[in-house]
């Protein structure tokens, strides 16, 4: 019966992968879509992103610096020296210190997920996609060997060791990991790959207490995604900044003066957007009751 299980487990684990990738690959395409209606249209707000991130994936695949899964596009992209910025964000007072760390569930941050929970922190992550429910925290002390807590840090890992939690629950996470597509060393403005979880999750976490503006936000990244021209001004209301960047080379204070956002900007939020989410459906119905007011939804982006 032990085999049998075991062998479940391992059917499990590929059913939950080849599904996982599945519905990855129509978010890319989806994705690429929207790339090439948005980046085409000068009067769409968004256009100037595409561009900067279709330079810097093409970039990055060109220099060759892109690492498994590639192509690049349309990711937080894998990158050559993705584990020597792990270690010198692991070697930030501010990673020292924090008890639990919230980090993306993407490939070139698996490394510090691993060694958030080597170190004994919680490790906060979200569900891919915020799919399947919303965030698990995960503990060394439920771990044993390492080859568990190497596990642990990958998609189906997360949803076999972790223990998920709902809106209601009363944490305090004390530093926030991003992946991004392109970042700003100067002003701290950041790209991520255009879907808008890390700022959902970000305003989640505002909206449940769990962080303030003075918790500090972190990206790794390759030097190669380094740029000078993402116009701040233009940056949205609930757009993330990063306080410090790790590249394999170096980390950057960018002493970011763009103010963080407050919450869930409900006035942005598309209907598809939030349709594809359950947890935050219950929220605004939550919201709703408790105030006694309708919110408001954001434009459509129907394709």
């Amino acid at each position: 019966s032990n085999f049998t299980r075991r062998s479940y487990a391992a059917l499990d684990e590929a059913a939950f992968e080849s599904e996982r990738t599945r519905l990855d690959e129509i978010a890319r395409d989806e994705m690429s879509r929207r790339l090439e209606i948005e980046s085409q249209d000068s009067n769409d707000p968004r256009a100037w992103k595409w561009t900067i991130r279709k330079r810097v994936w093409d970039l990055m695949e060109a220099t060759n610096v892109a690492q498994f899964p590639r192509p690049v596009h349309h990711r937080i992209p894998n990158f050559t020296g993705a584990l020597a910025a792990a270690t010198k964000l692991s070697e930030l007072k501010v990673f020292k210190e924090a008890n639990c760390v919230k980090v993306n569930p993407d490939t070139p941050q698996k490394q510090i997920r691993f060694l958030t929970l080597k170190g004994g922190k919680k490790l906060l992550t979200p569900q891919p996609r915020l799919r399947t429910g919303f965030f698990s925290i995960l503990e060394e002390s439920n771990l044993s060997p390492d080859t568990m807590i190497s596990e642990a840090c990958t998609s189906s890992g997360v949803a076999k060791y972790g223990n998920p939690i709902g809106l209601q629950e009363k944490i305090k996470v004390d530093l926030i990991v991003v992946g991004s597509v392109a970042v700003d060393p100067k002003t701290g403005a950041r790209l991520g790959k255009g879907e808008g979880f890390a700022e959902l999750e970000y305003g989640m976490l505002r909206y449940m207490g769990a962080i303030d503006d003075s918790t500090a936000i972190v990206t790794s990244v390759h030097d190669e995604q380094l740029v000078d021209d993402i116009p701040a001004e233009k940056l949205l209301v609930h757009d993330v900044p990063v306080d410090v960047i790790c590249t394999p080379t170096r980390v950057i204070f960018t002493s970011t003066s763009i103010p963080k956002p407050q919450g869930i900007y409900w006035d942005k939020l598309s209907p598809e957007k939030l349709s594809q989410i359950r947890i935050l459906r219950e929220l605004k119905k939550k919201i709703e009751h408790e105030t006694g007011k309708k919110l408001p939804t954001g434009p459509s982006e129907k394709l």
